[in-house]
């Protein structure tokens, strides 16, 4: 059956010339003539997204100006409602914080308005598994009048800002939200992107929604009470994206390993500020900010860094997994003839260096088949997106290069080698 295809416009050039030809302005009184083809109208319409990234200290002293100007960006003369969620250890840390953003707020009362006292929430990846949760949040939002004109701020670490962000989309079809990451890892990756979600069904990230914050706000002195291992786990990703994007940031985390390793602040804020403009640069012109194809560019080493992670119930951090990740795929690579020999060694010296483990003895992890549980990742990437197998490999150091496919053998010889590394073969 044929068909004809109209593209809407803003503007109405002419009269319709017969009931296939109807636009937003025409009348559908009249019948298609017999034998007329159907009318399909082809919708189309650009939004524009913006949005700020701020680095700063001490976010709620009262002298910083930061945090009021971010509500007041777009509206500068009106006085913004706003409402805060807190990661739980965020809180432990610092005592005194939900007493600051209530002070800060009294300080200008002019601009922004604390419709409430701050909510805590607690933390970690188990934050994401209460359906509960979800709902009572949403229901909090309606008791205290939050509407699409005020602001859902955020607190925490990657995964108590993914639950706030989706609880803020999905209530009145979006509510602003802002996020403060406080650690490593949110604040280089996670927190300047556009993807918000929940865990269900087993499934990491099921069910969630792409919303842009309204701003980013990164407060070094957040990360001054995590602990070590903590601030280590953050830096994979960072090694992860300079390994598919930045050479020259590659060999900056090389010559500063040391320095990172002890968490030096002037190579930590460095290593953050640069990250996060490797991903915001993806983001926005890598052509798939909403992931609609089947492409995950920046989750190179994550297929099996998010299985590990579930097989090890989330002892592994999410870094810690993507360094074992990004040192399989790596090996990987340089076994199927893409990565030049030698390169594996490279990437895996430096994560090392850093202070990351490159085992897990989940990595041999079976089922009662004997099927190793790990190669369960691959199906799982593929269908978190649909579509085709889509893995990001090494071409060279700076160079991340697509394929559709990946050999369990070789996969099982990567495996193989990294053991072997481990126990010093």
């Amino acid at each position: 059956m044929s068909a004809e295809i109209a593209r809407l416009s803003p503007r109405r050039e002419r009269a319709p010339r017969n009931a296939t030809d109807l636009g937003a302005a025409g009348s559908h009184d009249a019948a298609p003539p017999p034998g007329a083809p159907h009318a399909v109208y082809l919708q189309s319409f650009a939004v524009h997204y913006e949005y700020p990234v701020c680095f700063t200290e001490h976010l709620f002293a009262p002298g910083n100006p930061v945090f009021r100007d971010t509500l007041r960006r777009r509206e500068p003369g009106r006085r913004h409602r706003f409402v805060v969620f807190v990661d739980g250890s965020v809180a432990a840390s610092f005592p005194s914080l939900a007493h600051d953003i209530a002070g800060y707020a009294s300080c200008h009362a002019d601009a922004i308005e604390l419709a409430a006292p701050p909510e805590v929430l607690p933390g970690g990846e188990s934050v994401k598994n209460d359906p509960a949760l979800v709902t009572r949040l949403q229901h909090w939002l309606v008791e205290h009048g939050i509407d699409r004109h005020a602001f859902v701020v955020g607190i925490g670490g990657g995964a108590m800002l993914d639950l706030v962000g989706f609880v803020a989309a999905s209530t009145h079809r979006g509510i602003r939200h802002v996020r403060v990451p406080t650690t490593v890892l949110a604040q280089n990756d996670s927190g300047v992107g556009v993807k918000n979600g929940v865990n269900a069904f087993g499934v990491k990230n099921l069910l969630g929604a792409f919303a842009p914050p309204f701003a980013v706000l990164n407060d070094a002195d957040f990360l001054r009470t995590l602990q070590p291992r903590d601030k280590i786990a953050g830096m994979a990703e960072a090694v992860k994206v300079a390994l598919i994007r930045d050479r020259g940031f590659f060999e900056w985390l090389e010559a500063s390993a040391e320095a990172l390793r002890a968490c030096e602040p002037a190579a930590m804020n460095r290593m953050i500020r640069r990250c996060a403009e490797l991903h915001m640069r993806q983001i926005a012109h890598g052509g798939d900010p909403f992931e609609s194809g089947s492409a995950r560019p920046l989750d190179y080493g994550h297929w099996s860094a998010h299985k590990l992670e579930a097989l090890t119930a989330h002892e592994l951090r999410h870094g810690e997994a993507v360094a074992i990740g990004l040192a399989l795929d790596t090996r990987y690579a340089v076994q199927v003839g893409m990565l030049a020999a030698g390169g594996e060694e490279r990437v895996c010296a430096l994560l090392e260096r850093l202070g990351f483990d490159l085992w897990h003895p989940m990595l041999e992890a079976r089922d009662v088949t004997g099927q190793l549980l790990l190669l369960r990742g691959l199906q799982d990437f593929r269908e978190h997106l649909g579509g085709e197998l889509t893995i990001t490999l090494l071409r060279d150091i700076g160079v991340g290069e697509e394929v559709h496919q990946m050999d369990g053998a070789e996969i099982l010889r990567a495996l193989a080698w990294l053991h072997g590394r481990e126990r010093g073969a």
